[in-house]
C-alpha cells in the first residue's frame, strides 16, 4: 500500500525483499526509446532529466570467472536521459524517451582481461595490479571511458565550455533543455569527463588545472555550487602536503575566468559537498580526515581514518563578494556528512550588526556508513546482510542537522568561534540525498525532501520535511527503492512546495524501473513511465526544463 501521510517514527515497519538488480544493472539503451506512460505527469516538467551512478559490479571475464567491484561508489558508471516531450497538437499527454549508455568502456574490458581496475578506487579490495604511482598515471589516459567519474553531473559548465562574448553578462545563457551545449561527469576529485549531452557517448576529459595553474590538487567536491542568479560556480581544491592547501575557487559564468578566492591550510578530509549563501562560501572540514600516505594500498577508503570523537569539526568561512579571502573560523562537534542541503544568512541573534550564517546538511554520528557500502553488505543474496541490517540502525543512521554560524565577522580574524546546534531531525527516517525548490537556493527554505532508509533497501521510501512544523509526509510503496528526488518548480508558483519531484524508481517484483512524478505539496503519485529494464541504483541527476535553468547544483 503506498503511503502518503503524516507519521510518526512508530507507524513505520517494513520487510526484507531482494534488491540485487539495481545494483548490477546490465541494461543499456543506446538509442532513445519511447517509454509507456500510465497516469500524468505535468506538462511544466518537459525538458531534459539526466542521472548518474554505477550500472553494475560484475564483469565476465575471458576466462569464465567473474570480475566484481568491491564498493558501490566504485560501480561502473552508467549515465541516463529521459526526454519529456511536452503534449501538443498531435499528442494530448506528455511523452518520455529514455537512452542510457555506460561511460567506462576501456575500465570494462579492462577489468575483463586482467581482472583489474588498475586505478586509485574508493574502496576496491586487493587490487594490487599495479603500484599507487602506475595508477595515478592511468588517470591521465587520453581515452575518457577509461575514468571512472560519475557521481554528478554539471550542464553547460563555466570554464570548461568555450565562451562568447556576446554573452557576457547573460544570466547562464540559457534557452531552456535546447540550450544544452555540454554535459560534464564530476567525482570528487579534481578531474572531470565530458559526454555528449545527447549518445552520452564520453568524448572527452578535463582538470581544475586548466580552470587555474594553482589548482593542482587531486581532491575536491562532487557537489560544487552555482549562484542562482549568476550561474557562478564554486568549489575547492585540496593538495596534499605537507602541509594540506586548500582552495577555494570561483569560476564566472559571464566570463569562464576562474579566481582563487582564499588558500589556507587544513587538515586533509573527504568533502562530497561544501555551503554557499548570499555573500559566503563554507567549507565544512568534517571528520573523514585522509592520511594522504595509506594511497600506496590503492584504495581511497584505506587512507580514511577512524573516526576521532576527540577531534573537532571545522568550518571555513570565505568571502566570496569583497575579496576578502578567508575571513572567519568555527568549531562544532565531530561528526560525518554526504550532502549539505542550504544555507543562508540572518540578522545576527548575538550582533546586532552582524549576520549569521545557517547550514542545513544531512549529518552522521560517524563515518561507519562508508565502510557499510560494499556490495557484499548491500545484495540481500549476501549472508551478511541481515547482520548489517542491525549494525545500521545502531550506528549508520544519518538525520537532518541545522547549524548557525553566529556573528560572521566584517574584516578577517584568526579567533576561532563554536558553531550553535539548532535542530536535529528524522533520524528514524535516516534520510540522504535531500533536495528543495531551487528558487530557495542561498534562502531560508522551509521544506527538505530526501530519500529514506528503513531496512527494505538501500533507499525505500521519498519523504517530505516540515522544518516549521516538524512533520513529515512518506511515499512508500511495497519494494519500491526511489533515488534521488528532484524538484521542479511550478511556472508562477508563491507556494515553496508548489511542484513535482521525478525520481527513478526500482520495481522489486518486475526488476526493472520507472520515472515516477509526485505532486511535491503531498506526496501524491501523479504519473510514470515505465522503462524496460533496470536502471542501477545510481546517486544524483539534473533536470532542464524546457524553458528554464537546470534545477540541480553544479
Amino acid at each position: 500500500m503506498t503511503i502518503a501521510t503524516s507519521v510518526t517514527d512508530s507507524q513505520v515497519h517494513f520487510n526484507n525483499w531482494p534488491n540485487d538488480r539495481g545494483f548490477n544493472a546490465n541494461y543499456e539503451e543506446r538509442s532513445p526509446v519511447e517509454l509507456t506512460v500510465t497516469g500524468h505527469i505535468p506538462a511544466y516538467a518537459a525538458g531534459v532529466l539526466y542521472r548518474t551512478g554505477p550500472g553494475k559490479f560484475q564483469v565476465d571475464r575471458e576466462n569464465g570467472a567473474t570480475f566484481q567491484v568491491s564498493h558501490w561508489f566504485d560501480g561502473f558508471s552508467e549515465t541516463h536521459r529521459f526526454r519529456l516531450v511536452a503534449p501538443d497538437s498531435a499528442h494530448s499527454f506528455m511523452r518520455v524517451f529514455y537512452n542510457s549508455r555506460f561511460s567506462t568502456d576501456h575500465l570494462i574490458e579492462q577489468a575483463r582481461k586482467t581482472s583489474c581496475l588498475g586505478q586509485l578506487s574508493f574502496g576496491q579490495k586487493c587490487d594490487p595490479c599495479k603500484t599507487v604511482f602506475q595508477k595515478a598515471q592511468s588517470e591521465f589516459s587520453p581515452d575518457p571511458s577509461s575514468a571512472n567519474i560519475g557521481v554528478t553531473l554539471s550542464i553547460n559548465m563555466p570554464g570548461l565550455d568555450e565562451v562568447n562574448p556576446q554573452d557576457q553578462g547573460n544570466n547562464r545563457r540559457w534557452t531552456g533543455s535546447s540550450g544544452i551545449k555540454s554535459l560534464y561527469a564530476k567525482t570528487d576529485s579534481a578531474f572531470y569527463k565530458e559526454l555528449d549531452p545527447e549518445t552520452l557517448e564520453p568524448i572527452g576529459l578535463a582538470s581544475q588545472k586548466g580552470l587555474h595553474p594553482d589548482l593542482d590538487g587531486h581532491l575536491s567536491a562532487s557537489h560544487a555550487r552555482s549562484d542562482p542568479t549568476t550561474g557562478d560556480v564554486y568549489n575547492f581544491n585540496l593538495a596534499f602536503g605537507p602541509p594540506s592547501t586548500y582552495r577555494v575557487f570561483h569560476v564566472s559564468a559571464s566570463t569562464g575566468r576562474t579566481t582563487v578566492l582564499a588558500t589556507f591550510e587544513g587538515t586533509p578530509a573527504y568533502l562530497h559537498s561544501l555551503f554557499l549563501s548570499k555573500d559566503y562560501v563554507v567549507l565544512c572540514v568534517w571528520n573523514a580526515h585522509i592520511n594522504p600516505a595509506e594511497f600506496k594500498h590503492g584504495s581511497f577508503l584505506e587512507a580514511i581514518q577512524p573516526f576521532d570523537a576527540s577531534k573537532s569539526t571545522k568550518w571555513y568561512v570565505v568571502d566570496r563578494t569583497n575579496g576578502q579571502g578567508l575571513i572567519a573560523t568555527y568549531e562544532s562537534p565531530p561528526f560525518f556528512c554526504f550532502h549539505t542541503t542550504n544555507a543562508w544568512q540572518e540578522s545576527s541573534l548575538s550582533d546586532s550588526d552582524g549576520v549569521d550564517i545557517v547550514a542545513e546538511f544531512v549529518k552522521y554520528d560517524n563515518i561507519d556508513t562508508l565502510h557499510s557500502l560494499y556490495y557484499e553488505n548491500l545484495l540481500s543474496s549476501s549472508s551478511k546482510v541481515k547482520a548489517l541490517g542491525q549494525t545500521k540502525r545502531d550506528t549508520c543512521r544519518s538525520e537532518f542537522a541545522r547549524f548557525r554560524l553566529p556573528a560572521i565577522p566584517a574584516s578577517p580574524t584568526t579567533e576561532i568561534k563554536t558553531v550553535i546546534t539548532e535542530q536535529t531531525s528524522c533520524k528514524t527516517f535516516s534520510p540522504e540525498l535531500p533536495t528543495i525548490n531551487p528558487k530557495f537556493v542561498t534562502q531560508k527554505h522551509r521544506y527538505t525532501y530526501g530519500v529514506t532508509d528503513h531496512g527494505e533497501s538501500v533507499f525505500d521510501g521519498i519523504m517530505k520535511f516540515d522544518s516549521e512544523t516538524k512533520e513529515t509526509i512518506l511515499w512508500s510503496h511495497h519494494a519500491q527503492s526511489p533515488g534521488e528526488a528532484i524538484f521542479i518548480p511550478r511556472p508562477g508558483a508563491s507556494e515553496e512546495d508548489d511542484g513535482v519531484l521525478l525520481s527513478v524508481v526500482l520495481d522489486g517484483y518486475t526488476g526493472k524501473s520507472y520515472l515516477l512524478c509526485l505532486y511535491a505539496h503531498t506526496l501524491e503519485e501523479l504519473g510514470r513511465a515505465h522503462v524496460s529494464g533496470p536502471v542501477g541504483f545510481g546517486f544524483h541527476g539534473q533536470h532542464v526544463p524546457s524553458h528554464g535553468v537546470p534545477t540541480g547544483d553544479y
